[in-house]
């Protein structure tokens, strides 16, 4: 059986597309249904072919540091939370 270290070293950006497209679709190119251990196994993959592949923000599951909403905030402004007995 290949481990997760060979397999990645062997990934082509075609296979991470094709990978990435049936997790999307939930099946194969074929059509075959993915299974639950067969989406799992793939996001990881996917997750550390990314991990040494792509920049941070294109990465799976990426998100911005910070919201639009925060930068609007004036700085100025503290929220201060009281709580009662």
């Amino acid at each position: 059986m290949m481990q997760l270290k060979d397999f990645l070293a062997r990934m082509t950006p075609e296979i991470y597309h094709n990978m990435k497209q049936s997790l999307e679709l939930g099946r194969w190119p074929n059509g075959d249904m993915l299974t639950a251990d067969q989406r799992e196994g793939i996001l990881e993959a996917l997750i550390a072919w990314e991990h040494d592949n792509l920049p941070e923000e294109e990465r799976i599951g990426y998100m911005p540091v910070s919201c639009k909403s925060a930068s609007e905030q004036d700085e100025s402004e503290t929220t201060i939370l009281r709580f009662k007995d």
